[in-house]
């Protein structure tokens, strides 16, 4: 039963809601009922009612975009020019829309747009903003169905519900044996579905195991052997699984299912052929590898039939696929049974995905192979070649380059194919042939992608650890550069102190390392860290020598630039050299798009409008500031650093008070602290509490008794009682963890602040 009661939609509180199942457990089925009892009572208080199925975008191809529902949503709900913007700002604008009246909206199967290889994270950048905006904040429901939990829903506990439609009572458990045949009185057929852990899977399967014995009864269900398998990991249904294994003996069937084991996501007709190719693997493909294709999809039907593997998808028919729990036991089970045999299954799958794309892939959809073949080389025992020849060479493009981050941002599929290096995630890289060197170097990579995908807790860990690795052995680079990335998470987390203590060691580390590109970065770190502690004369001589470094190395580009840039310019902003950081603006820019940085094009842009809002210039040159900043956002949204969201988010913030754009100014201001308050980036609450302040004292009431018609337009949340008051109230909370961080730089702007309040 759906959360609501009362004739009313949940209230607030539960935005989101998300029914998680495997195919055929009837998840769609469920949301189509449910619906047609609303329909009937008129929605029980639903103003309007959009739904879509991600599967009606035809079924010739698989579904890889929300461009489609993005347009068509945006043109029902009103939207002027659903063509206009980026597809962050369809998805805000989409959000802003679906929540101005109370919405059911209803999105059905939005697995195709989930990632494999990032744990359900929602690939297409407006859909995932239009899900994470209506989990912060909606006055109706959205209402989504999907095979994978959707990991955008994570960070909102509080306001969204994952309901997961395996578990089942038992008198649905009785009903479903029922439906699948199975014979017996019902008190014994609800008993084994508690003794199968009401679990959908387990009794599925359970109801195809019995009816291929005669007479179906519920009684041989007692004769199926327990398994030592923890219950969070699948017992109920892997007893089911171990049943059919053992009903099967070395056969066609068993050997298909260890096959899929191989993968952790729906498999091509390729890369299965791949596995099944001459000689035949002992323990694995002994069965099928002469095998015809007329007898291939034999066996496929009849594990189809007693559920072991996914009905045919009508959009990718040569794929199979089966529940990840059949994918993991039967993947398991050889591994342990039979090394030899798993290491060269997936030697070959790491052999064919290798080469299943370009050399060097420039999108992250032709990147995928790589990723896959990473976690199969891994898989194979070839940890140091996966690293070499695909990771470095092909992925990163070399240390320098680092293409998957700077050009694709895509720092969660790095995530994922970096844990085919551990065997614990995150505790230290395998103890397979991988030298020291190396396991320093994948835990600064791990630490840097867990920063930017905002989990900086884990990456603090991960990164003093690789520390523990690259001092003993002399690394002094990979130290370098892991002090440097904890320098800037402690100042992002508001230790303030511990960060120049870390930038002072980089420096240390990098001068021993002998890099001219480390000692420079190093340097930039510290400097930034001094400038946030307040100490400016220092912060500025530390950026020059910086940036003297720079001179001598690329005498062409003789100016800090990417994110060293950026962090000079934030210091000559606040000492009101506008005109300066405008010319160096300029600069980033331009060697930002000479060699495609998105994230180095953003800060640029973000510099250019920052100066031209702090120069409190007007005219021309002013009205270019909306474009600097939508091109500052969508590039830092783009890059994949969700820890440099909040700066543009609070820039553009800035840009919408002083401008009197006041609705628009707290929306950006809610997501900015939003972004803040779950990654633990304090720096970032405390910015927006100081411009939550200078907004509300915006509202004070000789403003509006001038601006009547623009005052209407603001929302009550705005214009009610007591804005000093909550203008106090949020200075007193950047007032109180400015002082508990020692983040001194902003002092100054408190004591503006305090004099308007006073």
């Amino acid at each position: 039963q759906l959360p609501i009661t009362n004739n009313q939609l949940p209230t607030p509180k539960l935005n989101v809601l998300s029914l998680v199942a495997w195919g055929g457990v009837g998840k769609s089925t469920l949301v189509n009922k449910w619906c047609e009892r609303l329909a009937a009572d008129n929605y029980r208080g639903a103003r309007r009612v959009f739904a879509w199925s991600f599967y009606s975008q035809g079924t010739s191809e698989r579904v890889t975009s929300a461009d489609l529902f993005i347009a068509n949503a945006l043109e029902w709900f009103g939207d002027a020019n659903p063509s206009q913007g980026s597809p962050w700002d369809k998805g805000q604008r989409l959000a802003d829309l679906v929540r101005r009246e109370k919405t059911l909206l209803l999105l059905d199967g939005m697995e195709p747009l989930q990632s494999d290889f990032e744990g359900g994270k929602v690939q297409d950048p407006a859909l995932a903003t239009l899900i994470a905006e209506l989990a912060r904040e909606n006055s109706g429901l959205c209402v989504i169905t999907t095979r994978v939990k959707v990991a955008d829903l994570e960070s909102f506990p509080t306001t969204t519900r994952a309901i997961d439609l395996e578990q089942i009572s038992a008198e649905a458990g009785r009903a479903l044996l029922r439906v699948g045949g199975v014979a017996g009185a019902d008190a014994d057929l609800e008993q084994q579905s508690r003794d199968f852990g009401l679990h959908a899977l387990a009794l599925n399967l359970l109801a195809s195991y019995l009816h291929e014995i005669p007479g179906h009864h519920i009684a041989n269900a007692s004769h199926i052997p327990d398994l030592d398998v923890p219950l969070d990991e699948g017992k109920q249904p892997r007893r089911v699984m171990a049943a059919f294994a053992a009903r099967y003996g070395e056969s066609r069937k068993v050997d298909l299912l260890r096959i899929l084991g191989l993968f952790n996501s729906p498999a091509d007709k390729d890369a299965l052929d791949a596995v099944r190719a001459a000689p035949p693997i002992a323990n694995l493909t002994a069965h099928v590898q002469e095998i015809s294709d007329a007898d291939w999809w034999q066996a496929v039907s009849r594990l189809r039939r007693v559920k072991l593997i996914a009905p045919e998808s009508k959009h990718r028919p040569d794929t199979l696929d089966a529940h990840p729990l059949v994918r993991e036991h039967f993947g398991k089970q050889l591994k342990q049974e039979y090394p030899a045999a798993w290491r060269e299954g997936n030697n070959r799958l790491y052999e064919y995905f290798k080469s299943a794309t370009k050399e060097l892939p420039n999108t992250i959809e032709e990147m995928t192979p790589l990723y896959a073949a990473v976690m199969h080389g891994c898989q194979a025992g070839k940890h140091q070649e996966a690293l070499d020849e695909v990771y470095c060479r092909r992925i990163l493009r070399g240390d320098q380059t680092v293409f998957s981050w700077r050009i694709l941002g895509a720092f969660g599929a790095d995530l994922a194919a970096l844990s085919s290096f551990y065997d614990e995630v995150w505790s230290s890289p395998t103890t397979g042939d991988l030298t020291q060197h190396n396991k320093a170097s994948l835990l600064n990579w791990t630490g840097f992608c867990l920063r930017a995908v905002g989990r900086l807790t884990q990456a603090l860990q991960v990164l003093q650890h690789g520390l523990e690795v690259a001092e003993p052995i002399e690394d002094w680079g990979n130290g370098a550069f892991i002090t440097r990335y904890l320098s800037e998470i402690c100042l992002t987390i508001g230790d303030v102190a511990k960060a120049v203590d870390y930038g002072k060691k980089s420096v240390q580390l990098a001068d021993l390392s002998g890099d001219g590109f480390l000692q420079l970065s190093s340097r930039a770190g510290l400097a930034d860290a001094q400038h946030q502690a307040g100490n400016l004369a220092e912060a500025e001589d530390v950026f020059r020598e910086a940036e003297k470094m720079q001179k001598a190395r690329d005498p062409d580009h003789p100016i800090l630039y990417a994110l060293q840039g950026y962090k000079y310019c934030d210091l000559l902003l606040a000492q009101g050299k506008y005109q300066e950081v405008k010319d160096r603006a300029i600069q980033n820019i331009k060697i930002a798009r000479e060699r495609n940085w998105i994230g180095s094009r953003a800060y640029g842009y973000l510099s250019l409008s920052r100066a031209h809002l702090m120069s409190g210039e007007r005219g021309d040159d002013f009205t270019h500031v909306p474009d600097y900043l939508e091109q500052a956002v969508d590039g830092l949204r783009q890059a994949g650093s969700l820890e440099y969201v909040p700066r543009g988010l609070l820039a553009r913030a800035e840009y919408y008070r002083i401008t009197r754009a006041l609705e628009e100014a707290k929306r950006d201001l809610d997501g900015a602290l939003s972004i803040a308050m779950r990654g633990g980036m304090r720096l970032f609450e405390v910015d927006c509490h100081l411009e939550y302040a200078r907004l509300y004292l915006t509202l004070r009431p000789p403003l509006l008794k001038g601006e009547g018609k623009e005052a209407r337009a603001i929302s009550p949340s705005l214009l009610g009682e007591g804005r000093e008051r909550s203008a106090r109230e949020h200075l007193a909370i950047a007032k109180k963890m400015i002082d508990e961080m020692g983040y001194h730089r902003r002092d100054a702007d408190v004591k503006e602040l305090e004099t308007k309040v006073s």
